[in-house]
């Protein structure tokens, strides 16, 4: 329809659904019957999914025209400030589709199924959805609360032949350790995000009999969804997981306090500049200013660097190693 989506989860504390609400001035609210009572007073026409089906059919099945372009937003997902505080993360089309065409490139096992387990209201599940719609691949939606459910949860992929698979580092550990080998037989490629990856996971990973491909992903919604991924071979575990190298179209500084690169091994902020770039924050121009800087090592006109307040160090095989976050450390550079 040429609108941008908002997601919404029905958990969110009602306060945190009338902050977004409002922020976005929604003027459409797809819901479920069901889900009315949990929300917040709104002005937006509210259209129940599961009961309005009568009305819909009333309305026009022709197309409606769309003059949508690259720039125009795909999306906003909220993420939680430092402050507290959401913040509205902006996704033009065009940061999507460089985002969802890295990743067809890059992962070379085509998707045939994918297990979404993230809410709709993160930025991972965009990954899910996109990447496997666009390779004609099947989506699997677990029922609500299934997603920690372990022996629900493989019960999924094994009757869905689940191909892929997106999860936390940690709730891949308990899947690994809660299965029957031939309960993961489907798998082709698990990816991580979200945390820190342990070795162990990987070492673990690799005790799978049907040896399917493990990587390790990293980067902030304001990258849309994924900056960098590292293939996690057994071969390459050291203590330390890398997050891997930049993916296509994305560049990633490491840089001291005075936005100088620091030299190989050597602690710096983690910059982010290239074509999945958000626009900046809604409604909050000082902070998308702060955030989105000026890159002075692009001779793009328009090209800006995302401060993500991330630490890391390059090995010595140009691979980047995760350290944590800049406001838990001592001051660098």
């Amino acid at each position: 329809a040429g609108g941008a989506y908002v997601p919404l989860d029905p958990n969110y504390p009602s306060e945190r659904l009338a902050f977004i609400l409002e922020d976005t001035k929604t003027p459409v609210l797809l819901t479920q019957q069901r889900l009315l009572s949990g929300l917040p007073a709104h002005s937006a026409q509210t259209i129940c999914l599961d009961t309005a089906w009568a009305i819909i059919a009333q309305e026009s099945q022709e197309n409606s025209p769309v003059k949508t372009h690259s720039e125009n937003l795909a999306y906003v997902i909220y993420t939680s400030g430092s402050t507290g505080k959401p913040k509205g993360v902006q996704i033009a089309h065009r940061h999507l589709v460089n985002s969802t065409t890295a990743r067809i490139t890059y992962y070379q096992e085509p998707v045939s199924s994918f297990l979404l387990l993230s809410s709709f209201a993160f930025d991972s599940s965009v990954a899910g959805i996109f990447w496997t719609l666009c390779s004609g691949g099947i989506l699997c939606l677990p029922q609500e609360g299934l997603q920690l459910d372990i022996p629900k949860l493989l019960e999924l992929i094994v009757q869905n032949h689940v191909s892929h698979l997106l999860s936390l580092p940690s709730l891949y550990t308990i899947l690994l350790q809660e299965s029957k080998p031939e309960q993961l037989t489907s798998l082709r490629t698990v990816i991580v995000a979200g945390e820190s990856c342990p070795a162990e996971l990987v070492q673990r990973h690799h005790q799978l009999p049907s040896k399917p491909s493990l990587f390790n992903e990293y980067g902030p919604t304001e990258g849309t969804v994924w900056s960098s991924v590292y293939h996690c071979r057994s071969q390459q575990i050291k203590e330390q997981v890398s997050i891997g190298q930049p993916i296509a179209n994305t560049q990633i500084y490491l840089l001291n306090s005075h936005l100088q690169p620091v030299p190989i091994g050597v602690i710096g902020e983690v910059y982010i500049s290239g074509d999945s770039l958000a626009r900046g924050y809604l409604n909050q121009a000082a902070l998308t200013s702060e955030k989105f800087i000026p890159n002075p090592f692009s001779d793009r006109p328009g090209m800006r660097l995302y401060k993500t307040g991330d630490l890391a160090r390059y090995l010595s095989d140009r691979n980047i190693e995760f350290l944590g976050r800049l406001d838990q450390q001592v001051k660098i550079g």
